[in-house]
């Protein structure tokens, strides 16, 4: 009898757990529905995971190496690809150039080079896991392939900007990791426990609110030593950005605490006998996901903006390594912005990734909204 009574609980378990997969899948399911609705959202989406795919494999893509100097071809202008010749239609070819002065090129007809695919090129790491030196694309020399032009060291802004991208790009995402996990951490203590827990972690963060982020990140990157390499800057920066980043976090994640803390399901789980950090990681902080997923997408703009802002006045990223802000400072000058426009490309795609981000974001909380209609 006891044995019957104990399988039949386990058949209600099981089935009780299978119905809340079920509708866990539903929810999801309509949160895609709506958010694929959204156009500008779509869009946005599809734009940042060309952007994050370009960037992953930038080793590959690129046809250099971004510490790549080319000392006869600074500030040479977009390479011109030819698709036809004196017969018509033709595979891919450039043509040889050479300085004529400051700047300025001239073009060799002489003889043409083919666009080659799967060309040997510079080594890298591919992926980090293992070093080669294939490149998607490349030409043979003495022709060059400059599809974005060169800097004014003579290295190719296009192979810059796919590597420089992995900077701005991901370091809004180990920001935002960062500062997520301890907003809830503290957040979730706090609105769970309250009491002079709550006061004395609340006026904590107020002190970090109070804080300005902008010369606080000035002032900690000025004193930098300038030797460090770019990784160990990379990670203090992400590092510094996410402790200015965190407190908002807590603060809003605290407020949800204290509504859902009193939900039934929560009683019953402290009624059962379940530890107050397993009730606050899997009952509470699940609650505030929506709340979570937005935040995250939309700040991951702000860390990138911020690193940009570093790189740009020179206390972020350190040449020769590559960033978009770093790239960006080297047209500060009136003169370099009208010759050689190409090397406002940097700031282009900081705009470009700024606004797919803001757009994703609010595409992800009209489709989280609760009261957002099924049609």
């Amino acid at each position: 009898m006891l044995n019957h009574k104990l399988q039949h609980n386990k058949h209600e378990l099981r089935t009780e757990q299978s119905a809340n997969a079920g509708k866990e899948y539903d929810f999801w399911r309509t949160i895609w529905q709506r958010l694929l609705r959204h156009r500008m959202a779509t869009y946005g989406g599809i734009i940042l995971i060309v952007i994050y795919f370009l960037v992953i494999l930038a080793g590959f893509i690129s046809p250099y190496g971004y510490r790549e100097t080319f000392k006869e071809h600074f500030f040479h202008h977009p390479t011109k690809i030819h698709f036809s010749d004196e017969d018509g239609l033709s595979w891919p070819y450039v043509y040889a150039t050479r300085p004529i002065g400051w700047g300025q090129y001239q073009t060799d007809p002489g003889q043409k080079y083919p666009l080659k695919l799967l060309h040997r090129g510079s080594e890298y790491k591919f992926l980090g896991l293992f070093r080669t030196n294939l490149h998607l694309f490349g030409v043979e020399q003495p022709a060059h392939i400059f599809l974005l032009g060169t800097d004014n060291f003579g290295r190719d802004v296009f192979s810059r900007l796919l590597y420089g991208g992995r900077v701005s790009m991901f370091i809004g995402i180990g920001g935002i990791i960062i500062s997520l996990l301890l907003g809830m951490l503290v957040g979730g203590i706090s609105g769970y426990y309250g009491g002079i827990t709550d006061n004395l972690l609340m006026r904590i963060a107020e002190v970090f609110l109070m804080i300005p982020q902008l010369y606080l990140l000035l002032a900690i990157a000025s004193i930098l030593p300038p030797e460090l390499t770019s990784s160990t800057r990379f990670f203090l920066i992400v590092i510094i950005l996410a402790l200015v980043g965190w407190a908002g976090i807590a603060r809003v994640i605290r407020g949800m605490v204290l509504a859902i803390k009193n939900e039934e399901y929560v009683q019953a789980a402290r009624a059962l006998g379940a530890s107050d950090s397993r009730i606050i990681w899997r009952h509470i902080l699940p609650g505030a996901s929506t709340y979570i997923i937005v935040r995250a997408t939309l700040a991951i703009p702000f860390y990138i903006l911020m690193e940009s802002g570093l790189s740009f006045l020179g206390l972020g990223i350190q040449e020769p390594s590559a960033s978009w802000g770093n790239m960006l400072s080297a047209a500060q000058s009136v003169t370099k912005i009208v010759s050689f426009p190409w090397m406002l490309i940097p700031g282009l795609m900081i705009f470009i990734a700024v606004l797919c981000f803001n757009l994703l974001g609010d595409g992800l909380r009209d489709a989280l909204d609760p009261k957002a209609s099924e049609d």
